[in-house]
């Protein structure tokens, strides 16, 4: 099983002709209401792709609260361990995009921030389960879950998105760090660790440091991978034709939760980020982020337009 603990949240998508400047109002004809928030969009991902989910997180008793938990478990994902709030709404987002793409994001981080790490009980950590986290709950809290689970033997994956710092010696707890290029110079900076501006040094110096396998996703140019051991991998994207492109804001996570379940599946590093690749690739032909997530058979009906990993030497 997959243990997901994260964030959930409502997105507020909003369609704009131009993003406004500091302190002017813009008229919009169209929002819509879309599920997200890392720790369900992974834990939709990884269901999708066949693996059995829990999402470990915390909504309001609000209609959004019981919306986003219902929707994940007509998806698959089981959401006992989705708690309620007392006194806080289910957290929201507000996307604004422009025509161009572009756009700006305000988070509410709302009940989120009463996760706990006890929502999570022992009787599941056990080595033979994954566990998936990301930075938009409490920082005190991933940490301490984290090292419950490396304690038990679990796979410990952690996507550092946002790329708020954790503990050095949380980073040993890890079995793989997921972040993107901008994240990775982030903390390499904030660990003064010697990397310039290259990816796969990046990954290197990462890998060394917390010893585990460091993957940095590096959009259109694909992803890389680094492991405790100095093995390095290079895994493009699935070719796509950029007309058919809609929406990239879900490629991330539909990436980091296919990944795990290939991980969990028993999949070699290299192959599995050639399906969370694919994955990723595919969100983008859909709006939205989690009605985007493929499906396993979606993602194997396109697997052979996939080019084969390519190992790089450091």
């Amino acid at each position: 099983m997959i243990i997901v603990f994260g964030s959930l949240n409502m997105d507020f998508m909003i369609s704009l002709d131009r993003l406004p400047v500091a302190g002017e109002t813009v008229l919009s004809t169209e929002y819509k209401l879309m599920p997200g928030g890392k720790g369900g969009n992974q834990s939709l991902a990884a269901a999708r792709f066949g693996s059995k989910v829990a999402l470990i997180g915390r909504v309001g008793t609000d209609s959004y609260g019981k919306d986003l938990r219902e929707s994940l478990k007509s998806n698959g994902v089981m959401v006992s361990g989705v708690a309620y709030s007392d006194d806080l709404p289910t957290g929201c987002a507000m996307v604004a995009k422009e025509a161009t793409g572009e756009n700006q994001i305000i988070v509410m981080s709302g009940a989120n921030v009463q996760a706990t790490h006890e929502q999570v009980p022992d009787e599941i950590l056990i080595k033979q389960n994954l566990l998936l986290m990301q930075m938009e709950l409490p920082v005190d809290q991933t940490v301490t879950l984290l090292t419950r689970a490396k304690a038990q033997g679990l796979i410990t994956v952690l996507n550092l998105a946002p790329a708020i710092m954790i503990p050095r010696k949380a980073l040993g707890h890890l079995d793989y760090l997921i972040v993107n290029s901008i994240e990775a110079t982030q903390i390499a900076e904030k660990l003064q660790l010697p990397t310039g501006n290259n990816a796969v040094k990046l990954a290197q110096a990462l890998a060394i440091e917390g010893q585990m396998t460091v993957i940095v996703t590096l959009g259109k140019k694909g992803s890389v991978a680094v492991t405790k051991d100095g093995e390095a991998w290079s895994v493009p994207i699935m070719p796509l034709d950029q007309s058919e492109v809609v929406d990239i804001t879900g490629a991330g996570d539909a990436y980091c939760g296919t990944f795990c379940a290939a991980i969990h599946e028993g999949k070699s590093l290299p192959e599995a980020m050639r399906f969370a690749s694919v994955a990723g690739s595919l969100t983008c032909l859909k709006p939205g982020t989690q009605e985007a997530m493929p499906y396993l058979d979606d993602i194997l009906s396109r697997l052979d337009e996939m080019p084969q990993a390519e190992k790089i030497s450091l």
